[in-house]
């Protein structure tokens, strides 16, 4: 087993699926991060979804450059292609904080921007990257995942249900709340 090792983290398991493996972005792969979750708000809205229409008009909430700087932002690869990102923070946001209140930021990784290349979807992807972030990559201090989404997508909560998440509650602005302790 290869270990890929940062001061706050360690890869312990570098395939995701026996196709897909799991590394750490750099500085060169925010223009691919951008796209993909730019075509993933695209895609959204084709079906409807207004989920992520922020990304449209340049606003990024989640700041993926900055994400890819600190080192939170990590890619699933096929071959050299990329097929998903997900942003792995190891500090609450502003937003985290509005969300969940004040407790438990210290031990809690944020799960945010879970983005598949269209190519990949409906492959299972989704659920493998949420069993990597529980089990492939360890952070140092840190016992427990949580994320959110919004609560009227019975598709994400039942992927998030579905991958051993708790629901801890619905914040009033309509995101659900989720979180999963680690070993």
């Amino acid at each position: 087993m290869k270990q890929a090792k940062a001061d706050h983290f360690i890869i312990n398991q570098e395939w995701v699926t026996p196709e897909i493996r799991a590394v750490q972005a750099g500085p060169e792969d925010v223009a691919a991060a951008q796209g993909l979750l730019f075509r993933t708000a695209q895609w959204l809205q084709s079906i409807g979804s207004k989920q992520w229409n922020q990304l449209l008009t340049g606003e990024d909430r989640h700041h993926i450059d900055e994400a890819v700087l600190r080192g939170d932002v990590f890619l699933f690869k096929k071959e050299e292609r990329l097929a998903a990102i997900v942003i792995l923070q190891q500090h609450a946001s502003e937003w985290d904080r509005n969300l969940w209140g004040e407790e438990g930021h210290d031990t809690s990784v944020y799960l945010h921007r879970l983005a598949i290349e269209r190519e990949f979807g409906g492959t299972g992807l989704g659920s493998a990257i949420l069993h990597w972030a529980l089990t492939g990559i360890r952070f140092q201090g840190k016992d427990r995942i949580r994320l959110d989404c919004i609560a009227d997508n019975p598709g994400l909560n039942r992927l998030y249900s579905g991958a051993g998440f708790t629901l801890k509650g619905q914040h009033e602005s309509g995101f659900n709340i989720y979180e999963k302790m680690v070993r």
